[in-house]
C-alpha cells in the first residue's frame, strides 16, 4: 500500500502508467471487451468496475484528451454510464474535452493504445481512452 495512492492501482497498472510518455493513450475497457486478443499490453483489473478504476487512474495520470464509447456506437446517444463517465471526468479537477466516439473511431484507438485495462463492467459501451498530457516543469 502506498500513501495517497488508491488500492485498484496495482504495481503493474502504475509501471504502466508511469512509463507512458506524452501523447500515450491508455484504454480502460468493459468486460465484454476482447481485451486480450486487441492489447498490446494489457493489465486484468477483474472484479473492479469501471467508474472506480477511471477515478483512481485520473488521481494520478494527466490526461489532455479522451474519448469514451457511446451508446450503440452512435456520437448522439448516451446511456447511464456514459452520464457518469462524463460527470466523473468532468469533477476529476484536471481540464480536458471528453469526445462520444462512434465505433469505427473508437475501437482502432483502443487497439492502438499503449495498454488496455480491462475492468469487470457489465455495462454495455463502457469505454474510456485517456492521452496523457505532459507535465509542465516547476516554476
Amino acid at each position: 500500500m502506498l500513501i495517497g495512492i488508491s488500492p485498484l492501482l496495482g504495481p503493474d497498472l502504475l509501471q504502466v502508467l508511469r512509463a507512458m510518455g506524452h501523447g500515450d493513450e491508455i484504454a480502460l475497457v468493459d468486460g465484454n471487451y476482447p481485451a486480450a486478443e486487441h492489447a498490446r499490453r494489457l493489465i486484468r483489473a477483474d472484479g473492479i468496475m469501471l467508474l472506480p478504476m477511471l477515478r483512481a487512474v485520473l488521481s494520478v495520470l494527466p490526461v489532455e484528451a479522451a474519448g469514451r464509447a457511446s451508446l450503440m456506437n452512435d456520437p448522439a446517444q448516451k446511456g447511464a454510464i456514459h452520464a457518469e463517465i462524463d460527470a466523473l471526468c468532468a469533477g476529476c479537477g484536471q481540464s480536458f474535452t471528453l469526445t462520444p466516439l462512434a465505433g469505427d473511431a473508437l475501437y482502432p484507438r483502443i487497439k492502438a493504445a499503449y495498454a488496455i485495462v480491462a475492468t469487470s463492467e457489465t455495462a454495455l459501451y463502457a469505454n474510456v481512452i485517456l492521452r496523457k498530457a505532459a507535465l509542465t516543469p516547476p516554476a
